[in-house]
């Protein structure tokens, strides 16, 4: 469906680990999106070095009046990819989401758990979904996130966040988010950025948290549609079990085009799927100023340390002089404390 589906092991990994264990009921814990510096340095959690310098330069030589790079405010748009650049993907929340949603999906009716692909979560079956590959994946999300009413699902996604934990770290999902990205975020929006995020991710899973995960309201959210169809009887959208959008890769600046309406001129993905080069590429044909990143997980003690095979988007940005984020050496902390 999207590039994160598309990595079967990780996906057969999470099937058979997946405990119940993985969603018990936790306390929110405070707000990290508004995190602001006292000290007059906009970015505490960053490490002083290069790229530091290198977002600041560029924040203060684009917004500053009678500048020759000055942008103009109603052009200052920034995109952000979510999984792996604003929050953990090991595992991919959205498949954590769809587990849940087989359990309480097999709650309410109890035959599902002889069909597939719910029989398949049920017994931790690793084969069906090695032999059925992306389309089993496909068939997976289609099953767990279509549908129902767009209210329905926003119930349940509200259900899911307040409960789950982060498998490997035990922790609320809100925990799993990048200080460092936080801080970044209400820089820019401080300057007058409008603050976008661009997901290979389902679009109504990423906006059920955007405002309250990042700050960022659920119209600036881009993500992969599923096709929807109006109940005039009923006044409400259904979503149907067929694509609209793959938002990921080359879909990617085709998505900003249909919700954002103009290039961005600051754009941040992350290494580990590819899926990002092409909205990096898309912003760098801005006509004003542009500003690309890449976060490169090279941190095994504090996050994870993982690689694309070809090593495409590190050489890409080494090609096209994209900022690489080492979260090693430029991130002074990953999460926050609380």
């Amino acid at each position: 469906m999207y590039k994160k589906l598309y990595i079967l092991p990780l996906f057969l990994l999470l099937l058979g680990s997946c405990k119940k264990s993985d969603t018990i009921a936790t306390t929110n814990p405070k707000d990290s999106t508004q995190t602001i510096a006292t000290s007059g340095d906009p970015l505490p959690s960053w490490n002083d070095g290069a790229l530091k310098k290198d977002i600041i330069a560029y924040v203060t030589k684009v917004t500053k009046e009678g500048s020759p790079d000055f942008i103009p405010i109603e052009n200052r748009i920034a995109t952000f990819d979510n999984d792996g650049t604003l929050w953990a993907e090991k595992p991919y929340v959205q498949e954590l989401f769809a587990f849940y949603r087989v359990k309480k999906m097999i709650e309410a009716k109890p035959e599902l758990a002889q069909k597939q692909p719910f029989k398949a979560v049920v017994e931790k079956d690793k084969t069906f979904f090695e032999k059925g590959g992306d389309k089993a994946l496909i068939e997976l999300v289609a099953a767990t996130h279509t549908g129902m009413t767009e209210d329905e699902f926003e119930a349940s996604t509200k259900e899911f966040f307040a409960s789950a934990q982060y498998p490997g770290k035990n922790v609320p999902l809100k925990q799993i988010r990048y200080q460092p990205q936080l801080e970044l975020l209400n820089y820019l929006r401080a300057n007058g950025f409008k603050t976008f995020i661009v997901t290979g991710g389902t679009i109504e899973l990423v906006r059920a948290i955007s405002a309250d995960f990042y700050g960022i309201p659920k119209e600036q959210v881009v993500g992969t549609s599923f096709k929807y169809s109006f109940d005039d009887a009923a006044n409400s959208v259904k979503r149907e079990p067929a694509l609209d959008l793959l938002n990921d890769k080359a879909g990617k600046p085709i998505g900003i085009q249909l919700h954002i309406g103009q290039r961005p001129v600051f754009a941040c993905g992350n290494e580990g799927g590819a899926g990002d080069l092409a909205m990096l590429r898309y912003s760098s044909g801005s006509k004003y100023p542009s500003f690309q990143m890449i976060v490169n997980h090279n941190d095994s003690i504090r996050e994870y340390s993982y690689q694309e095979k070809d090593n495409l988007s590190l050489n890409t940005a080494a090609k096209y002089k994209y900022h690489v984020i080492s979260m090693k050496d430029d991130w002074k902390t990953i999460f926050p404390d609380k």
